[in-house]
C-alpha cells in the first residue's frame, strides 16, 4: 500500500487508521478465534500500517507527518458485549499516546478520534440486525438526541491532519454529542436482550456470513 501511494504521488503525509471489526455478543459465546479475528483487524492492522509508514518517514527524514487513528469512546471506558473491539481499540489508543511521545522528535504527530454513533448501513445492519436497531436506538443515549453526521467526522479528521492542528499531539478527540459522558459503554444497554434473542441474532449473523 505504501509503495503504491509513493508510486502515484511521490510522497505521503498522512496515515489514517480506520480499521474496524466487531461482534456484538455475550463474551462467553465467542470462540478464541472470533476474539483473535477482531484483534487482527483492528489492533494488528493499525500496528502494521503505522510501523510501515512510520519507518518510511523516519528513514526519509520527512519533516512533517501525521498518523490519525479512529478509535471509539469505549476504548477508554470499555463496553459490555463488544469486548474484543474494546480491547483492540484500547490498544490502538495506547499506541497513539505512546508514539506521540516517541516519534515527535521525527516530526510525526499521532492523534486519535473517538466517535460515538455514526451509523452506516453495512456496519449497523450487521451489528444490530432485524428490529434491534429500533429496539436499541442509540440516538436516545445521546444528549443532543441524534446520531452523528459523517461530514462532521470528516471535518474533524481534516482539521487533525492539517497544519491548523500542528500543536496537537497524543490527543484523543471525542465526537459523540455527549454520549459517553451520559453513560459509559456504548453497548451496555444490550443487557436487556434475552437469551433467546441472542440465539436468533447468532443465527442471523452466521447466515449473513455464509451468504
Amino acid at each position: 500500500m505504501l509503495q503504491e501511494v509513493l508510486k502515484a504521488y511521490g510522497k505521503v503525509d498522512v496515515l489514517l487508521n480506520n480499521a474496524a471489526g466487531n461482534f456484538i455478543s455475550p463474551t462467553e459465546r465467542l470462540s478464541a478465534n472470533a476474539f483473535d479475528t477482531v484483534i487482527d483487524i483492528v489492533l494488528k492492522g493499525s500496528k502494521n500500517c503505522t510501523l510501515a509508514f512510520g519507518k518510511h518517514w523516519i528513514a526519509a527524514k520527512q519533516e512533517s507527518s501525521t498518523v490519525l487513528n479512529i478509535v471509539t469512546t469505549y476504548a477508554f471506558t470499555g463496553s459490555a458485549y463488544v469486548v474484543p473491539s474494546a480491547t483492540a481499540k484500547a490498544g490502538v489508543l495506547a499506541m497513539t499516546r505512546s508514539l506521540a511521545v516517541e516519534w515527535a522528535k521525527y516530526g510525526i504527530r499521532t492523534n486519535a478520534i473517538a466517535p460515538g454513533p455514526f451509523p452506516t448501513k453495512g456496519a449497523w445492519d450487521r451489528l444490530l440486525p432485524g428490529d434491534l436497531k429500533e429496539k436499541f436506538d442509540l440516538s436516545k443515549k445521546v444528549p443532543l438526541k441524534r446520531v452523528g453526521d459523517h461530514q462532521e467526522l470528516a471535518n474533524l479528521a481534516a482539521y487533525l491532519v492539517s497544519d491548523f492542528s500542528a500543536y496537537i499531539n497524543g490527543e484523543v478527540i471525542v465526537i459523540d454529542g455527549g454520549e459517553w459522558l451520559k453513560g459509559a459503554g456504548q453497548f451496555n444497554l444490550l443487557e436487556a436482550v434475552p437469551e433467546e434473542m441472542w440465539d436468533m441474532l447468532e443465527m442471523m449473523i452466521k447466515s449473513k456470513k455464509n451468504s
